[in-house]
């Protein structure tokens, strides 16, 4: 047999090549390819929620009146009150109800005296520091290290829990009643359960409890002047309309565009109270949205709302950061074609490799640039 030329050997190659090249971008301009891709990334992407974060949501009291501060004596007082409430919330126990209530706000009322006291300036000579000790106080506020928002169960969180606890069980207090009334009546009782007063009624852990909305970036309005939402996030708030109507739960937008999200909403009609408007990126937007979701008394179910290349990585880190998420897909600003145009369907394919690609680096190396805290 002929020895075949190097360079004919080269030039097969080479061709080869081309042909291949030419098949791949052929299948990227066609409606195949993005499905392909997300159809993967749904299917191996982990969800599974971390258990250590899911206790920081453990409670399940979400409540878009609360903001208080993880870990923080007003928190902890609320847990022991939720905890409390939770094995009594029965008809025939409402008068231990409104007792626990009364005792809470006095709980409340205490702790936040006993805030101040600890928090009124002392009165002292205040003596100018050298720039020696200016760098080392600098250099002692760098080394710091940030709030670990997860871990809360500390044997002194447990102590001042129990200790509140004994005090709304306990603390004597009497009730006044109106005549012929003992308790709370059934429309009292009716209010407890649609979250009125404070109050949150037990949900089933398979019920989201709330609506979370990721934004997709902002624009300039057709005056060329006034900044808006852009297609990616109007799509997405027309589907939370859409879902809205069916689960009324709160609405979470999150995302530096949140507060030009929640004047859309505003426009027709609908009220959304949780704003996470720091988040920078899709980590950020799920540890943000989490930290936010705490302070409000935990939910750890949500309905996610966000497009279908972005939505196994935005669930994956949801899950990381201790919260299951029921995805509810938002469509893209194009649609698919069977081939023409041709463009509409590789902006699909762009959207579905950059999701793959910041997939593995997330899985590989984590997210650099995403902050610890707000």
């Amino acid at each position: 047999m002929a020895k075949v030329h190097w360079m004919v050997s080269l030039v097969r190659v080479i061709t080869i090549l081309f042909v291949l090249l030419g098949c791949f971008v052929l299948f990227l301009y066609s409606p195949f390819y993005s499905q392909l891709m997300v159809k993967g990334l749904t299917h191996f992407v982990s969800v599974d929620v971390n258990e250590v974060a899911a206790e920081s949501q453990k409670s399940a009291a979400l409540s878009e009146h609360e903001n208080l501060e993880p870990g923080s004596n007003l928190w902890i007082a609320r847990q022991a009150y939720l905890k409390l409430i939770e094995k009594r919330f029965e008809p025939e126990r409402s008068k231990d109800l409104k007792l626990i209530q009364a005792r809470y706000k006095l709980l409340q009322q205490l702790i936040v005296e006993e805030q101040e006291k600890e928090n009124e300036p002392e009165k002292k000579l205040i003596v100018p520091l050298s720039n020696k000790q200016i760098q080392d106080q600098e250099a002692i506020a760098a080394a710091s290290t940030p709030i670990d928002f997860l871990q809360f169960n500390t044997p002194d969180n447990q102590v001042l829990m129990e200790k509140y606890v004994a005090f709304l069980e306990t603390y004597p207090m009497e009730l006044p009643t109106l005549e012929g009334q003992e308790g709370l009546s059934k429309e009292d009782l009716l209010e407890l359960e649609k979250n009125k007063d404070g109050i949150v009624a037990a949900k089933s852990s398979t019920e989201p409890y709330a609506i979370v909305v990721l934004g997709g970036g902002l624009t300039l309005g057709a005056n060329g002047k006034d900044i808006v939402v852009n297609n990616y996030t109007r799509l997405r708030l027309e589907r939370t309309l859409q879902v809205e109507k069916k689960y009324d739960l709160p609405i979470v937008l999150s995302g530096v565009e949140a507060p030009y999200m929640q004047a859309w909403l505003e426009e027709r009609g609908i009220e959304a109270k949780l704003l996470e408007n720091r988040s920078m990126n899709t980590c950020e937007n799920s540890r943000f949205s989490s930290l936010l979701l705490q302070k409000k008394g935990g939910a750890p179910k949500v309905i996610l709302i966000t497009d279908e290349y972005h939505m196994p990585r935005t669930r994956r880190l949801f899950a990381l950061n201790g919260i299951e998420t029921v995805p509810v897909v938002a469509p893209m600003p194009t649609t698919l074609t069977r081939w023409r145009p041709s463009e509409k369907n590789y902006d699909h394919s762009r959207r579905a490799n950059y999701e793959l690609l910041a997939t593995i680096r997330d899985v590989l190396f984590g997210s650099s640039d995403c902050r610890e805290i707000p």
